[in-house]
């Protein structure tokens, strides 16, 4: 099996991020956007998704999140994108429902090349620390248009803040780790147009 891996750096005037991922890891993470909630958001992913993943960021936090956010979004699509390569023998689909507690979240992804993002969660406009986390939809929405999936996000229920986000990123790294998987029954593009 080829070494799906590849290492992304994106610069702005706001934000510098490098994001270096294996798909075929253990779920290893090394995560310091110097936003530690979204550090912790990011490790579920990872964990979860079973992607060695190394993300550093530098941004203009004291300003907000936003900006951080959205491009560490942009950075982590655009790495497993480039590590997906020509897309031969990938599952294409995958879905996860997780529970946490008293909350149930649901995502659903296709790495179809053509990127939209429905996003069903109600989550209040709160903080968790000092995260807005309004910014999970934010992040979900950057991230979708860069790696070119759908990618459908429900949260079915939930009272605590904390659960239901991590929920979210928890049930997003476990549809990533199917949809990106190798079938072995094919060496093809999971397509009849023959192209993602």
């Amino acid at each position: 099996m080829s070494k799906r891996k590849a290492k992304v750096e994106r610069k702005t005037s706001e934000v510098e991020v490098t994001v270096d991922i294996s798909l075929d890891g253990k779920g290893k993470f090394e995560i310091d956007t110097g936003i530690p909630f979204f550090d912790h958001m990011l490790s579920q992913l990872a964990k979860h998704g079973y992607f060695d993943l190394k993300i550093k960021a530098v941004g203009d936090i004291d300003v907000d999140f936003h900006h951080t956010v959205e491009d560490v979004g942009l950075a982590l699509g655009d790495a497993i994108l480039k590590a997906l390569g020509d897309k031969k023998g990938i599952t294409r689909f995958g879905e996860a429902t997780v529970p946490f507690d008293e909350t149930l979240a649901t995502a659903n992804v296709d790495l179809s090349g053509r990127p939209y993002l429905v996003f069903k969660a109600q989550i209040p406009k709160s903080k968790v620390g000092d995260f807005d986390l309004e910014l999970a939809e934010e992040f979900f929405k950057s991230f979708s248009n860069t790696l070119m999936c759908n990618l459908h996000i429900e949260l079915k229920y939930g009272d605590n803040l904390h659960h239901m986000v991590e929920a979210v990123f928890k049930s997003v790294g476990r549809a990533l780790d199917s949809a990106t998987k190798l079938d072995p029954r094919s060496n093809e593009v999971p397509s009849t147009k023959g192209k993602l």
